[in-house]
């Protein structure tokens, strides 16, 4: 643990730090001797309690108080961008060109102070692997960085620029990240299938029902450990083979959930054999396991989460991801990512491990029961 009363030599400020991404990256450098870290949330993140921070709980989308809250902060040398808005249902969501104005916006109202107080050295941002357009054509595998920008509307470009234009005018370096499915151990993020997958555990032990995966999808995916793409947030810091530049970043392995899930209910002592709900949305909107989390809850001292706060909208992201619309694709949608690799960042993750360790450590955080044995 670093000494509280030490100075750091820098300051990170990450926004968007009670999401899966923020919420691993205020872990890696709260742990760091030479950052301090300043969570920019309305949410505290929720992680171990050895991690020193100061939490700032600002609306992004008021541009007043983001310059009021820049202006009151110790100057910032790094950014974490790691803010979105998403839609109710998130597809939906992903074609608005209101929510695509607003996410430019929210990134405007932090970039612009933090960029005019000149202290900036270093910022990474968030984009993902919609910004290659799978989620509206098909599209060639694998997806690489070099590739032109794909014409099709979002935020992502809208951030870019942004970014762009004030790095060239303020002289500060960047790095943009296109992870792809995150395994983190957030609460009430808008993409945990950590969350869902724990919640559905836990309600199929309380009420003796088998742990079977709803829908047919064998759909090859790439995960991405949130704890890993922390590391690599650190590595941008210091590697001048980041600067300025894009990666993919995945644990570096495929995996597909039907397949690992029979290992996964093992672990748990559950059985994965019998009827599974239609999907986990209407699964979690059942009166009967409302009311089962409920006494979980209160059985296991968790913190006090009800199913909403625990979720944000992970079950519908693990719907999206478990459903039709990915299980029929010919393609999977797969990320090479050998030019973070040959750029020096090395590091890799077990899928399957991964996802084992992020319920342990939601366990550990009292927001999901004891699963594993």
């Amino acid at each position: 643990m670093k000494n509280a009363n030490a100075p750091a030599a820098n300051t990170v400020l990450i926004a968007g730090a009670s999401g899966v991404i923020g919420a691993a990256a205020v872990e890696r450098f709260a742990r760091l001797p030479d950052f301090s870290v300043i969570a920019l949330s309305r949410r505290k993140p929720v992680v171990p309690p050895d991690c020193t921070f100061t939490h700032c709980a600002v609306d992004l989308s008021d541009a007043g108080a983001c310059r009021q809250a820049i202006a009151a902060l110790q100057p910032v040398s790094h950014l974490v961008y790691a803010a979105v808005k998403e839609a109710p249902g998130l597809s939906g969501g992903w074609h608005d060109r209101e929510l695509m104005a607003a996410n430019e916006q929210m990134f405007a109202n932090l970039l612009h102070p933090l960029t005019e107080c000149g202290h900036l050295r270093h910022v990474s941002l968030l984009q993902g692997a919609k910004a290659y357009g799978a989620h509206v054509h098909p599209v060639t595998i694998p997806l690489r960085e070099v590739s032109p920008r794909d014409p099709h509307a979002n935020f992502y470009w809208l951030q870019e620029d942004l970014l762009r234009e004030a790095s060239a005018k303020a002289g500060f370096a960047f790095t943009i990240w296109r992870p792809q499915v995150l395994l983190g151990s957030a609460p009430g993020a808008a993409m945990n299938p950590v969350a869902a997958i724990g919640a559905y555990a836990a309600i199929c032990k309380e009420r003796n029902l088998p742990f079977a995966l709803p829908g047919t999808s064998e759909a090859l995916l790439e995960l991405v450990d949130a704890d890993l793409l922390g590391k690599a947030f650190f590595w941008a810091t210091r590697a001048r083979e980041a600067t300025n530049e894009t990666f993919n970043i995945t644990n570096g392995d495929t995996f597909v959930l039907r397949h690992a899930w029979p290992s996964l209910a093992k672990a748990m002592g559950l059985s994965s054999h019998g009827p599974a709900p239609t999907d986990l949305s209407s699964f979690f909107a059942e009166p009967q396991n409302r009311q089962a989390w409920k006494a979980i809850v209160s059985r296991c001292l968790l913190a006090e989460l009800s199913l909403e706060q625990l979720l944000g909208q992970s079950h519908h992201y693990l719907d999206l991801l478990n459903g039709t619309r990915l299980g029929s694709k010919a393609t999977p949608v797969l990320l090479s990512t050998i030019k973070l690799r040959q750029a020096g960042f090395q590091d890799c993750r077990d899928s399957s491990a991964s996802l084992i360790a992020q319920i342990r450590k939601m366990t550990e955080l009292r927001l999901l029961p004891p699963l594993l044995a």
